[in-house]
C-alpha cells in the first residue's frame, strides 16, 4: 500500500511503490488519485533506466513523442533526453555576465497550442552540481485565494499566447537574459492562440487558471494599458512562495505534474556543468481556447 508525505506548500511525495514488483491495477488507480489530488508527485530512488521511466509513466496515460525528433532517445520515441552533454541543444542567455544553460521562466507546456499536453514526467539522471532545480506552482491554489471582485473580473476573458522560442519576445516578467549563441532546436511556426484566463481542469472539474507569464501577451479585446495592468496583477498575485515548490534534485528523482494546473520553471545552470534528465509527455485529449490571426487586435482566424 501506497503512502504520502506534503512537500509543503504544495505537492505530495509518494513512499511505498515498488518497480521490481510491477504495478497492478489498484497501485495504478491509487497513483491516479494521488496525482489528480495533489497535481505534482514525487518518487524518490526510482533509478535512471529509461525503461523505468516508461513503465512509472504509462500508469498515467497515452505518451506523446516530442515534435522535435533530434531529442528523441534512441529506442524510445516516447522519452527526450535535455542535456548539454556534448554541447549546449538549447539557447545559452548570460544573466548578470553568467552564460546560464537550461533557464525557462514559469509556464505551462504548450500554453500556445489548443490541445495541450495533460502531464509530464521528468527522471534526473545526471544532477548538476551547481544550480539546476526546478520548481512548480499550483494555479487552483493561486486561483483559490483571489479575492471575490478579482474573480468576477475574470469571468470569460480570454489571454492571446504567443509562442516563444526566445526570451527577447517574453513580454511579462522577462528575467533579462542576454542571448548568447544561437539555439540548434528548429521549432514549428504556432499562430497565436486566445485562452481562457480562468477555467475547469477536465479531469476535476476544479477552476485552474492559464496564466504563464513566458507566453502571454495581452488581454483579448482589451485596452492594452488596462490589459497588461491586469496581466500584471495576475502575476503578482499569483506568483508567490505560498504555492509553489523548488525541488533541489538527486539522481533518480522522478516528478510528475498535472500541466493543466500546474506552471513550473527551471532555474538553470552553468553552461560548464553537466546535467542530463529523462522526460515522458502524457498526450492530452482536451482542446482549451481558439485559433487567433497574426493582427493584435486578436481577431479569429
Amino acid at each position: 500500500m501506497l503512502s504520502t508525505k506534503a512537500l509543503p506548500p504544495i505537492g505530495q511525495e509518494v513512499f511505498g511503490l515498488d518497480l521490481d514488483r510491477g504495478i497492478d491495477e489498484a497501485t495504478r488507480r491509487q497513483l491516479i488519485a494521488i496525482w489528480r489530488d495533489a497535481g505534482m508527485v514525487l518518487f524518490r530512488g526510482v533509478g535512471t533506466a529509461p525503461e523505468r521511466l516508461l513503465e512509472l509513466s504509462r500508469c498515467f496515460g497515452e505518451l506523446e513523442p516530442h515534435p522535435i525528433e533530434s531529442i528523441r532517445m534512441p529506442g524510445h520515441p516516447e522519452l527526450i533526453a535535455l542535456t548539454n552533454q556534448g554541447g549546449a541543444r538549447g539557447p545559452v542567455y548570460a544573466f548578470d555576465g553568467i552564460p546560464t544553460y537550461g533557464r525557462i521562466p514559469w509556464h505551462t507546456d504548450l500554453a500556445f497550442q489548443q490541445v495541450p499536453n495533460a502531464g509530464a514526467l521528468l527522471n534526473m539522471v545526471h544532477k548538476a552540481s551547481v544550480g539546476g532545480s526546478t520548481a512548480w506552482l499550483d494555479t487552483a491554489l493561486a486561483y483559490q485565494a483571489l479575492d471575490d471582485a478579482l474573480k468576477l473580473r475574470l469571468e470569460g476573458v480570454e489571454a492571446r499566447f504567443d509562442f516563444c522560442a526566445n526570451l527577447a519576445g517574453m513580454k511579462f516578467s522577462n528575467p533579462g537574459g542576454i542571448r548568447v549563441g544561437e539555439s540548434s532546436a528548429k521549432f514549428p511556426d504556432y499562430p497565436p492562440l486566445a485562452r481562457p484566463l480562468v477555467w475547469r481542469h477536465p479531469a476535476t472539474g476544479t477552476p485552474v487558471m492559464n496564466l504563464c507569464p513566458l507566453n502571454i501577451q495581452s488581454i483579448v479585446g482589451m485596452d492594452e494599458a488596462e490589459g497588461d495592468a491586469l496581466i500584471q496583477t495576475l502575476i503578482g498575485a499569483v506568483v508567490q512562495p505560498r504555492f509553489m515548490y523548488e525541488h533541489d534534485w538527486q539522481e533518480g528523482d522522478v516528478i510528475l505534474w498535472d500541466n493543466y494546473r500546474m506552471m513550473h520553471a527551471a532555474m538553470g545552470h552553468p553552461v560548464d556543468v553537466i546535467r542530463t534528465v529523462h522526460r515522458a509527455t502524457l498526450r492530452g485529449s482536451t482542446t482549451v481556447g481558439r485559433l487567433l490571426s497574426a493582427h493584435p487586435d486578436g481577431a479569429a482566424a
